[in-house]
């Protein structure tokens, strides 16, 4: 195989791989810890002792991957043309 050739088709051939085994990862695990409490639901306040709960997980500790964010605008945007 030619080294001009080889070159995108192998680059190619490994970003569809990463895309589809993250798209996987999103249709089975899609929650992710959130970043901000470190999936613990609680973050320190500024002032004083004791923590409050996280306002960007909602105090559950659990964020939607982006991707799954994708997956289910698809769905919904196919479910909508289709009705």
């Amino acid at each position: 195989m030619d080294p001009v050739t080889f070159a995108p088709i192998a680059v190619l051939a490994t970003l569809s791989i990463v895309t589809i085994r993250y798209a996987i990862l999103c249709h089975v695990l899609p929650f992710t810890r959130c970043r901000r409490c470190g999936g613990t639901g609680r973050t320190p306040r500024r002032i004083g002792r004791g923590s409050r709960p996280c306002r960007r997980c909602d105090g559950t500790g659990l964020r939607l991957r982006w991707g799954r964010h994708l997956l289910n605008y698809a769905r919904r945007l196919h479910r909508d043309g289709t009705r």
